[in-house]
């Protein structure tokens, strides 16, 4: 039985996405709904549903989750970008896999929503 996560499965090559790196650890992809002129998200190959979740162990990886964002915000153009993270269904997550969204190419207002 597959995973029902829809990450997992990108993660997995069972769901296509348009790759942008992947290491053992972490997996970049463009948003398929970007909010941006550049959109994409960083998740950690562990399944961990939120930040909430993220543990002692995982800190290092969640370190490398967002180096990783920078640095292809850089590589793309984009030297100033919105990282964001949502934690729970109030704060707008709607994939329980954790991931980091990686917005740029225009100016950001604020508050966001």
């Amino acid at each position: 039985m597959s995973n029902p996560c829809i990450f997992c499965r990108i993660i997995n090559g069972e769901i296509p996405a348009k790759k942008l790196y992947e290491d053992d650890e972490v997996f970049a992809f463009w948003d398929l709904s970007p909010q941006a002129p550049k959109h994409f998200l960083v998740i950690p190959k562990k399944h961990l549903s939120g930040p909430g979740a993220v543990s002692v162990e995982d800190e290092a990886v969640i370190g490398k989750v967002v180096r990783i964002g920078a640095e292809l915000a850089r590589e793309h153009g984009v030297e100033q970008c919105r990282l964001v993270m949502n934690n729970g269904a109030e704060a707008g997550q709607t994939v329980f896999h954790l991931h980091l969204h990686v917005l740029g190419g225009r100016p950001m207002s604020w508050p966001p929503g």
